[in-house]
């Protein structure tokens, strides 16, 4: 692969000044090399002296660590994670789930129900193909919190196309209800201090974060129950600054993996392969000495942006006090 910048040269001045860059050509292949030497061989017919060199590459790892230089981030038990295999929540009866955080609604408004795309005041467009004890097609409720409305029916079919695991979220606000959890396969997160300092963070140490999980076979919970899933790039190594709003992070991202909130099985944006461990909507950086991809430092507002992500996903402070 090939990155090339090309620069150019004023000659209306006695010296020369810094070069600035004129064009960024970024990519892989012999076309992106023959870019830049056609527009070089064009400035230089206009008299224009061109400097081509290559872009700069990102620092993704810190430097050399001693283990003796390694230390445990203070406040946090242990050093290692792993994931909890119990997941499904038996005893479960979805028209139960759904009761649970709904109040019914006697005169429903005229308008659409946004799972069935129905009108409220009519029957759930699942009453012909769903049916279940004690929730009627024409049944109505309102979310206790959001207060957004649908038609039970569509929400118990939502539910069971779902994770199953007694939680409800809003498809409308996203609001959760309950304790949400995820699809990510077994694995382990090991968490520590390493001395060096990222950039924007100069004032405090670095947290890293080692996530590990192996290719295996899919559960009943993902998508392909019983196929094989692959899992690239690990072990993956992530940062984080071990300021105090870093360490909160971490804690809420240990929350976020023992729910199985982190990863999941699907296919990567990357690469296009398909049943294989992907991220899972909670950005993480593992560019330690540069920000050049966008998944590094410095970035003052990425911090505010996880906890955003991670709240999003049920998991913010009041998940601490559990």
């Amino acid at each position: 692969a090939c990155s090339y910048f090309i620069y150019v040269y004023t000659l209306c001045l006695p010296s020369r000044v810094p070069a600035l860059p004129v064009k960024n050509l970024n990519g892989s292949g012999p076309v992106y090399p023959a870019l830049a030497g056609m527009t070089g061989i064009l400035m230089c017919a206009a008299g224009l002296p061109v400097c081509l060199t290559r872009a700069p590459k990102p620092i993704l790892n810190p430097p050399p660590v001693n283990k003796r230089d390694i230390k445990p981030v203070p406040g946090l038990k242990g050093t290692c994670r792993k994931t909890k295999k119990k997941h499904l929540k038996k005893g479960k009866n979805p028209g139960d789930v759904v009761r649970r955080y709904m109040q019914k609604v006697k005169n429903p408004p005229d308008e659409d129900c946004s799972i069935c795309m129905e009108r409220l005041v009519t029957s759930s467009s699942y009453e012909e193909t769903v049916s279940y004890k004690g929730v009627k097609p024409e049944m109505v409720g309102k979310l206790s919190r959001c207060g957004h409305m649908y038609h039970l029916l569509c929400l118990v079919e939502m539910y069971i196309n779902g994770n199953k695991d007694g939680s409800l979220q809003c498809p409308t606000c996203k609001a959760i209800y309950g304790e949400k959890t995820g699809t990510q396969p077994p694995g382990k997160m090991k968490f520590h201090i390493i001395p060096h300092s990222l950039p924007g963070h100069h004032e405090s140490k670095t947290i890293r974060i080692i996530y590990d999980v192996p290719a295996g076979i899919q559960g009943p919970e993902h998508p392909n129950p019983g196929k094989k899933f692959t899992a690239r790039g690990f072990p993956r190594h992530c940062y984080l600054p071990d300021s105090e709003k870093g360490r909160k992070v971490l804690k809420l991202l240990i929350v976020a993996w023992d729910r199985r909130l982190i990863f999941t099985i699907g296919t990567s944006n990357t690469t296009g392969e398909s049943d294989t461990v992907v991220w899972n909507e909670i950005h993480h950086k593992t560019e330690f000495g540069s920000n050049l991809s966008g998944h590094g430092y410095p970035d003052p507002n990425y911090l505010d942006n996880v906890l955003a992500e991670l709240s999003a996903q049920g998991v913010n402070e009041d998940s601490l006090k559990d």
